[in-house]
């Protein structure tokens, strides 16, 4: 059996543009698709926490250092400069590889900058 597990994500970036006209996509800083192994024109699925849209695009590169998340293309309509979101990605493990995998969880400031990395999901007190 097969079975689809979190990979990576980046927890509560700042969307710090929205482009309609690009043709697709969402432009990730560069460091932090390093940080969290993600690979241009890698699916990404997007869950804005600022108004509940959750969407599926590709990610490519932007600026190293630069903490841009840009929202291109039809998925502009779904987020907004100022949104905070989380961009997720997902692979496909065999059963031994899921029961031992442990994601790679990136979390950034206001600025997109990162604080933490960690392999397990803080418990909500």
């Amino acid at each position: 059996m097969q079975r689809t597990i979190l990979k990576s994500k980046l927890h509560r970036l700042t969307v710090t543009d929205s482009n309609l006209d690009y043709e697709g996509s969402v432009a990730i800083d560069k460091t932090l698709m390093n940080t969290a192994g993600m690979v241009p024109f890698e699916k990404v699925q997007i869950y804005n926490i600022t108004n509940g849209n959750r969407f599926e695009t590709y990610a490519i590169e932007g600026e190293v250092g630069s903490g841009e998340i840009c929202i291109n293309g039809a998925a502009a309509h779904l987020a907004k400069k100022g949104d905070i979101v989380i961009i997720a990605t997902y692979g496909i493990y065999d059963e031994s590889e899921a029961l031992s995998h442990s994601p790679v969880l990136v979390y950034v400031d206001e600025a997109n900058s990162v604080v933490r990395i960690g392999k397990k999901i803080a418990k909500v007190v």
